[in-house]
């Protein structure tokens, strides 16, 4: 969890004072803004290793549908940053919650998942809670959250993002959280996520409940659309994982997975999900 970053080797650039974005960034796979771009020159060369750093996290758990991307918080230090934005990912995941409690209802899912549901909402509450007070240790303010209005939709639309946000991105959550709870070096952090991790591990087997409750209820050609889905989810993670590493102050204080580490927990899920 938390800012990614790319190395571009060996170009031409006209000046090597950082930046907040330059012509050479990257594109991310899921479209994450860049916050600052940090120019390291190669000596006895006139060219430069450009390092671009991404606000985004893989594990982004469930984002509802409609939201909207915010600036990352400036001058403050990429703890800061990385806290600040997973108070913001976690106060999204409220509505989320709460939207899915109510669709359950609405298609007649049993009052257990329905609650459960709602349990998970309070739970993202108490996440936003913890991390935004991480991020206030580190000189960082929580974005406000911004969610396009929900509009009514059917089981499967449901279900897709159940499938995508639920069952692949948030169990992976849940395992970083995990990892997090175990390697953090900051005494703080760890206690946090020790409280997260099984809150997440509980929201990771509710969006597998509501995926078996409503595979009962569609037919093959469904029940194969959403098994595509999370296949292509978890594919896109692999990529993320693959492509961007997390600094080494996150590794160390945070207790993020590094990008070999993480890349072993998308190995673990995908024989999982096999």
């Amino acid at each position: 969890m938390g800012p990614e970053q790319m190395t571009v080797r060996a170009i031409e650039l006209a000046s090597t004072e950082p930046r907040e974005r330059c012509s050479q960034c990257p594109t991310h796979p899921r479209g994450v803004p860049v916050t600052v771009c940090d120019v390291h020159p190669i000596p006895d060369t006139t060219k430069v290793d450009l390092v671009c750093h991404y606000r985004g996290c893989s594990n982004d758990g469930r984002r509802p549908e409609g939201l909207q991307e915010v600036d990352p918080p400036h001058g403050t230090c990429e703890l800061g940053m990385l806290f600040a934005h997973a108070a913001w990912l976690e106060a999204a995941s409220v509505p989320a919650f709460l939207r899915l409690a109510d669709e359950l209802r609405e298609h007649g899912a049993p009052e257990r998942l329905i609650q459960a549901a709602r349990r998970s909402a309070a739970d993202e509450v108490r996440h936003t809670r913890a991390m935004r007070e991480l991020a206030h240790r580190h000189g960082a303010t929580m974005p406000e959250v911004d969610i396009a209005p929900f509009h009514s939709r059917g089981l499967d639309a449901m279900c897709l993002e159940n499938a995508t946000e639920g069952c692949v991105r948030e169990a992976y959550g849940a395992l970083v959280a995990g990892w997090q709870a175990r390697s953090a070096h900051d005494a703080e952090v760890r206690h946090a996520m020790t409280a997260i991790a099984k809150d997440e591990l509980r929201h990771a087997e509710l969006a597998w409940a509501v995926d078996a409750w409503a595979s009962e209820r569609m037919p093959p050609t469904t029940r194969e659309r959403l098994r595509e889905a999370r296949r292509e989810t978890l594919h896109d993670l692999r990529n993320e994982v693959e492509r961007h590493a997390p600094p080494p102050v996150l590794v160390r204080d945070a207790g993020v997975p590094s990008q070999a580490e993480a890349l072993r927990l998308v190995h673990g899920m995908a024989q999982l999900l096999a």
